[in-house]
């Protein structure tokens, strides 16, 4: 094997490494996103008043 094509797969692989990084980091930015959104709306929901009592969602089974 030559130096140049093993340098040619080194690339190779360093591109697919950086493109799972990439997604890596595109998920984890998500999930933050995600739990911050969940935070902040937290207080908000909590003072809305109930759409259902709990009467009113329970289920009956025969």
């Amino acid at each position: 094997m030559t130096i140049e094509v093993e340098i040619k797969e080194i690339k190779e692989m360093l591109g697919e490494l950086n493109k799972k990084l990439d997604a890596l980091v595109q998920e984890r930015e998500t999930v933050a996103m995600m739990i911050m959104s969940q935070q902040s709306l937290k207080d908000f929901l909590m003072s809305e008043p109930d759409l259902y009592s709990i009467r009113d969602v329970k289920v009956a089974y025969k």
